[in-house]
């Protein structure tokens, strides 16, 4: 079954943390890798950087289960900057997850409801203000 997904994760001084998921394993459920995004292209520039604390991936199909539980337990060096926003087919925007208490967790966006679809690993996020 085709199910796009997009996930951004912002982290600081997490370069060391997240450069297993920039490279193929098969270990892993999933095998797509995260791109880092350095510091650079804040700027515009196009230059290689050592610093990064945004990682991009796409998923084409709902092949990512185990991705939020993963992202979950790696030692952050900074668990409080931890962001995830994640984009499912059928959302109207991205939701976000933070941890707290060591837990990935859902925040509530205003003027937002979570539907459960069965077909998703989060569920549907859609705008309420949208709603006629």
């Amino acid at each position: 079954m085709s199910r796009f997904a997009e996930i951004i994760v912002l982290a600081r001084d997490a370069e060391h943390v997240m450069h297993h998921l920039t490279v193929h394993d098969d270990n892993r459920e999933w095998h797509q890798c995260f791109t880092p995004i350095g510091d650079a292209m804040f700027e515009g520039a196009n230059r290689a950087t050592d610093e990064c604390y945004a990682w991009v991936i796409q998923f084409r199909r709902r092949t990512w289960t185990g991705l939020l539980a993963h992202l979950e337990s790696l030692e952050w060096p900074d668990p409080n900057s931890v962001q995830v926003l994640v984009h499912d087919e059928e959302d109207s925007c991205f939701g976000l997850w933070m941890i707290y208490d060591g837990k990935l967790t859902e925040i509530p966006l205003p003027r937002t409801k979570r539907l459960e679809f069965p077909s998703t690993i989060t569920g549907v996020l859609l705008r309420t203000d949208d709603e006629d």
